[in-house]
């Protein structure tokens, strides 16, 4: 080939190049963010998230992980728990035959005294107790009222027994609980029932707003449920040995939380909330909508561990967790990945026996019979 030919080429050949790099340096974004509010490089900061202090079968030394990932977690609800003195005083009181039903003011923070159900089984004690969180809804006007049944305000009453109907089998749970011998506790999560009036479309600013104060919704909440299950580990009437953390919804995801920060809690029964983070980043669930995720997204958490390690803090103590076969929220392929990995904890714990996973056939539900088999649980747990 003539040496013109051949530079001639090579012309034509770096003319092409430099268009085309050209066309890179010149290229920009047209969309930033998808339809379902993720930005459009999501996929590549899903696959950067290693949870570096999550649980792996690396992990030798399980109660070194347990202090290292606790003292993480506190550190990223933003939270600075104090020793308050809880102070209560009953304010109203009425008999419900084996147990009596309080309304009971009391310290909850160092900023807020708050009114929450208190059931107290007649007779000697002490006896075995439970915090009941209640879930999200989107429904405001009632929070403790969607566990125990309320008195002296008929629009909360016919508010909560509607509630009941539609997810409890037109139970209570915290009173079905009361009168099998335990001390029953419920209080309002910010924003809910005596708390409010919180609104579906108000949740992101007063998330913006706690944030603006250098501190978090989700994590004023983890810590005022911690301090809930402080306040009724500390009645006379209860046996500090055997406090329990129950929820459904958001509330399970209350109870594995405040189960992972705190000691009073011994035994935990969760109810429709547990998945992996990238298993819950998909089109059209409740995690990418904003609205009720505010209430649990702690800034950063995703940086170190996963939903299902956070849970498995609180190992080796007994626990609990229901899931939906049919529960449009949580996919069942990631709900059960977690299951697994929580599994793996108990078992290096050398407690496989305290750690109990179950789908059930329906959805988003605590349905009567599921209610039973959990309480039944519980009794077991508690040796009773």
């Amino acid at each position: 080939m003539e040496l013109r030919t051949i530079m001639t080429i090579g012309i034509i050949m770096a003319a092409c190049g430099s268009e085309a790099a050209m066309a890179e340096t010149t290229a920009y974004q047209t969309q930033g963010v998808t339809a379902d509010h993720l930005p459009v490089t999501a996929d590549k900061l899903k696959q950067r998230l290693t949870f570096p202090l999550g649980w792996s079968q690396q992990v030798s030394d399980p109660p070194a992980w347990k202090r290292a990932a606790r003292a993480k977690f506190w550190e990223l609800t933003l939270q600075t728990p104090q020793q308050t003195s809880f102070e209560p005083h009953i304010i109203d009181e009425v008999d419900r035959g084996s147990y009596v039903a309080r309304k009971v003011a009391f310290n909850l923070t160092e900023d807020n005294r708050v009114m929450a159900l208190l059931l107290v089984p007649k007779g000697d004690g002490p006896f075995p107790a439970a915090v009941f969180y209640h879930d999200h809804g989107s429904k405001f006007d009632i929070g403790k009222e969607k566990l125990v049944a309320t008195w002296g305000d008929e629009s909360k009453l016919t508010s909560s027994e509607q509630w009941a109907q539609k997810f409890f089998s037109g139970r209570f749970p915290g009173d079905v609980l009361a009168r099998r011998g335990y001390v029953v506790l419920a209080t309002d999560a910010l924003g809910w029932g005596d708390r409010g009036a919180l609104t579906y479309d108000a949740q992101q600013a007063l998330a913006a707003n706690f944030a603006n104060m250098g501190s978090s919704l989700a994590g004023a909440m983890a810590y005022e449920d911690v301090r809930a299950a402080a306040f009724l580990s500390s009645m006379p009437e209860v046996d500090k040995a055997r406090v329990a953390a129950i929820g459904f919804s958001m509330g399970a995801f209350r109870a594995w939380q405040a189960a992972a920060l705190s000691d009073d809690i011994t035994a935990t029964v969760a109810v429709n909330w547990m998945a992996t983070a990238k298993g819950l980043m998909v089109p059209g669930n409740n995690q990418l909508r904003g609205g009720s995720a505010w209430h649990m997204t702690h800034p950063g958490l995703m940086q170190h561990m996963d939903y299902p390690d956070v849970a498995s803090l609180s190992a080796p103590n007994p626990m609990l967790i229901f899931a939906g076969e049919k529960d449009t929220l949580f996919p069942l392929a990631s709900v059960t990945e977690a299951f697994w990995k929580m599994k793996d904890v108990w078992t290096a714990w050398n407690a496989a026996d305290r750690f109990e996973s179950k789908i059930w056939p329906g959805g988003h539900v605590f349905e009567a019979d599921q209610q039973d088999y959990a309480f039944d649980w519980l009794d077991g747990q508690f040796g009773r």
